[in-house]
């Protein structure tokens, strides 16, 4: 309605949106939404680097940093090297190493994949779900297993319900 979704489509059609990232929210001690940062280039064929025409790099990195107090998190030197040498690896710096697409971290994506999505430039949206380790259980044989720790886990629930009532009870607190 405001045209921001018309500013964005130009931006990426002109080829100047070179990267996005997202970064965690309470970053900032005014807000404690998430933040994302734009990188835009101009030229981005310049010949320092690889041609970077007509694909975007995506980071998510609203899972890095580390909680500081209980409102203010910070990213660590570490996490800032992560970002860093993953956008510089795949702009072609000889130095950082070769870029990959780390699923639920970072991806580089194409303008017409860009275009499926409506110009939208959530990174959490091309990145996908980080790979989950797959533990050769049975599904069938997890599920029992499962279940019957969830019933001890009652018994047990139960138990501590018990004894807090009997000692509640015994201070004049109880039935």
């Amino acid at each position: 309605q405001s045209g921001e979704g018309e500013i964005r489509k130009n931006l990426i059609e002109a080829n100047l949106v070179d990267c996005m990232v997202a970064l965690p929210g309470q970053l900032f001690y005014s807000t404690q939404i998430p933040a994302c940062l734009w990188f835009l280039a101009r030229d981005r064929q310049d010949g320092r680097f690889r041609d970077r025409r007509g694909e975007i790099l995506f980071i998510d990195a609203r899972k890095l940093g580390r909680m500081v107090d209980r409102t203010h998190r910070e990213l660590t030197d570490k996490d800032i090297k992560k970002i860093a040498d993953t956008y510089h690896a795949w702009r072609g710096e000889k130095e950082c190493g070769q870029y990959a697409d780390v699923p639920g971290f970072c991806k580089s994506a194409p303008l017409d994949e860009v275009r499926t999505h409506g110009y939208v430039l959530t990174p959490g949206r091309y990145v996908g779900a980080e790979a989950q380790e797959d533990d050769d259980e049975p599904f069938e044989e997890k599920m029992q297993r499962l279940v019957a720790q969830w019933r001890e886990q009652q018994a047990e629930a139960a138990k501590l319900d018990a004894a807090i009532a009997a000692n509640l009870k015994e201070l004049g607190y109880g039935e």
